[in-house]
Order: C-alpha cells, then structure tokens, then sequence
C-alpha cells in the first residue's frame, strides 16, 4: 500500500508539474482555418460596405493600408473611407426602386505565414441599373491581397483590383496570379 501511495504522489506530481508548464507556455497562433475563416469574414465585410455605400465599415484597411484600384493608390484608411464617400449612388428613376449592385467574392486562395498573410480570389458582380430591374452581370476581375494581424484582427494592408471590363485595370501579368 505504501509503495502503490509513492506511485499516486509522483504521478500527481508529474501532473502538476506538465501543467504549470503548459500554462506558462504562450499560447499558440491561431489555425490555419480559424485565420482563414476570418480572413474570409474581412473579405465580405469589405464587400458589404461597398455596396451598401457605408464608408465607416472600410475599417478594413490598416491605419497605413493601400487600395490600389489599378488607376492608382488611396494611401490610409482614411482616405480609403473619404474616397468610398464619395463614390456615386445609382440615381432615382421614377417608378421604379432603386438599382443595387453586388459585389460576390469566389476562389479564394491563401498563404498564411505567423501574423502575415497573401491573398487572391476571384471578384464579380450583378446589378439591376435597367428598366426591368432584372440582375444582369456586368464585371469581374480579381484581387491581390496583402494582410496583416493587428492586435489579434486581420486587415488588408494592401488591396489591388484588378477590373477585367476597364483595359487600364485589367490584369497584363500573363502568369497565373496565385502562385
């Protein structure tokens, strides 16, 4: 009975031991599908303010964050938000309600390195700017993403657009893009 009582004192000591370790230990990044998943999450949210023209959302970007739209760079997020301001909205018709446009996101491919990321995925959209209202495609293209993890939050550091209905956005790498 006393030698079966030693074992029970070290085995519990030995787990006390493991676990003061362990909780002294930091604690580890994120996964690569937890990363992802919020990656994923920031690429709506980016799309959401888009179209529903809500310049506060744009809180996407990084303090420093650029959104290069092929005919040039909106350097800082908040320049980023001034710009989606101003962008303009469908006028009214008469009779009609108002025309939308979405923004649908496809293909997403990513390289997750520590607090890091690079990003492309396939952009395309649908509006009902006509008479009848009916959902028409009219553009797509692709993104290049550079991301970055602040305090604990991914953001884009770097957005580019690539627009394959403008020629001067349209992308001319001639390579595949993702790697």
């Amino acid at each position: 009975m006393r030698k079966f009582s030693a074992l029970l004192g070290v085995a519990a000591a030995a787990v006390m031991i493991t676990l003061a370790v362990t909780a002294m230990r930091p604690q580890a990044a994120g996964s690569y599908a937890d990363d992802r998943s919020e990656i994923e999450d920031l690429q709506a949210r980016y799309l959401f303010a888009l179209d529903f023209h809500d310049p506060e959302l744009y809180s996407t970007f990084t303090d420093d964050g650029i959104l290069d739209v092929g005919s040039g760079e909106i350097k800082g997020r908040e320049a980023i938000k001034q710009t989606i301001a101003r962008m303009p909205q469908p006028a009214a018709t008469p009779g009609l309600h108002a025309a939308v446009g979405r923004h649908n996101i496809s293909n997403i491919a990513l390289k997750v390195d520590g607090n890091k990321a690079t990003g492309r995925a396939y952009w395309f959209h649908y509006s009902n700017d006509n008479p009848k209202r009916a959902g028409v495609f009219d553009g797509f293209g692709h993104y290049e993403d550079d991301l970055v993890k602040v305090k604990g939050h991914w953001l884009f550091a770097k957005r580019r657009i690539y627009n394959e209905n403008r020629d001067e956005w349209a992308y001319k790498g001639g390579k595949n893009p993702a790697w």
